[in-house]
C-alpha cells in the first residue's frame, strides 16, 4: 500500500514474523502440498517490500523456486525495492495497480491469494468484491486466501496510564477513516471477512497474531508511539495536552515497559 515507507515496513517485520500464527501457516503449507500443482502462483495484495514472501520462505516447505509471486501494490517504490531485493532468488512479477479495481487484479491461475497488514485498511465493499472474486476463481480451480496481521483493536500497555483507554478508543475510531478504499473496517475487518467467506461456503480458520513488544523492540515501540501521536494530534475528544502527557509517559517507559497490539490471521479454504 502507498503511504508506508520502506523504513517502517522493515522496522516492523521482525515483530510481524514472530507474531504470525505458525499452526495456520502449517495449514497453508499442507493445503498447498495436497491440493496444488508443483508450480504454484501466489498473488500478494498490498505486497509492500515482500514480507509475506519472506515469511513463506521461513515457514512453508514449498521451495522458493516452485512458487511464482505476483506482488501487487499501488506504490511503485516499494515494488521496486521488493523486486531488486529478491529477483535473483524468487520468480517475481510486480504489478503497480489500484487495489480498489479488483476486477483488474491479476488473479487468474493463482492457487493462493495473500495479504499482510492490509485488511484493517479496506472497506466492506472491498472485502465483498474480493470474496466474489474468490468464489468466481474457485469455479476454475481451488484457490485459498491467507491474510495475516490484521489489527483487531486491542492495545495493552505496561505500566498502565489513566489515558490508555481513551487513546485506544480514539485510535480505533481513526482506524475507520477512509484509507483509500472508502470507510475502513478497521478492527472489524477480520471478523467481517470471516463472516463473508463462511457465508460463501469456505472453511475459515482464524488465529491470534498479537505483537508482544518490550525493550528488545525499542525502535519499533518508539515509532509506534510517534505514529499514534501523529494520527491523534487533532483529535478533539482526547485533546492535545492530554495526548502530549500520554506520549511523554509512554516514551519514558520504552525500555522498561511492554506493549501488546492485537492482530489476527485468517485462512479460508474452498469447499471440499
Amino acid at each position: 500500500m502507498s503511504g508506508f515507507s520502506v523504513d517502517w515496513l522493515t522496522l516492523r517485520e521482525e515483530a510481524d514474523l514472530r507474531s504470525r500464527d505458525f499452526e495456520l501457516l502449517e495449514k497453508v503449507d499442507q493445503w498447498l502440498r495436497d491440493h496444488c500443482a508443483k508450480e504454484l502462483i501466489v498473488a500478494d495484495l498490498g505486497a509492500g517490500t515482500g514480507s509475506t514472501m519472506r515469511a513463506f520462505a521461513n515457514f512453508v516447505s514449498q521451495k522458493s523456486e516452485s512458487i511464482s509471486w505476483r506482488l501487487i501494490d499501488q506504490d511503485s517504490d516499494l515494488l521496486e525495492y521488493a523486486h531488486n531485493r529478491h529477483c535473483d532468488s524468487y520468480r517475481i512479477e510486480t504489478f503497480d495497480l489500484d487495489l480498489n479495481n479488483t476486477a483488474l487484479l491479476p488473479l487468474q491461475s493463482v492457487q493462493l491469494i495473500t495479504a499482510s497488514a492490509l485488511l484493517d485498511l479496506v472497506s466492506e465493499e472491498f472485502v465483498d468484491s474480493i470474496t466474489s472474486q474468490l468464489v468466481s476463481l474457485n469455479k476454475q480451480q481451488p484457490v485459498g486466501l491467507y491474510t495475516a496481521l490484521t489489527y483487531n483493536g486491542m492495545i495493552e500497555w505496561k505500566p498502565g496510564h489513566s489515558l490508555d483507554e481513551k487513546v485506544q478508543n480514539s485510535l480505533n475510531q481513526d482506524q475507520k477513516r477512509d484509507k483509500g478504499f472508502g470507510k475502513a473496517l478497521g478492527p472489524d475487518a477480520s471478523e467481517y471477512l470471516g463472516q463473508r467467506l463462511t457465508e460463501a461456503g469456505f472453511k475459515v480458520y482464524s488465529a491470534d497474531s498479537t505483537w508482544f513488544l518490550d525493550a528488545v523492540d525499542e525502535k519499533l515501540v518508539i515509532e509506534y508511539i510517534a505514529g499514534i501521536d501523529r494520527v491523534l494530534e487533532n483529535d478533539q475528544v482526547l485533546g492535545l495536552e492530554a495526548l502530549k502527557a500520554w506520549v511523554e509517559f509512554r516514551e519514558s517507559h520504552v525500555t522498561t515497559g511492554a506493549c501488546r497490539v492485537g492482530h489476527c490471521d485468517l485462512l479460508a479454504l474452498p469447499p471440499g
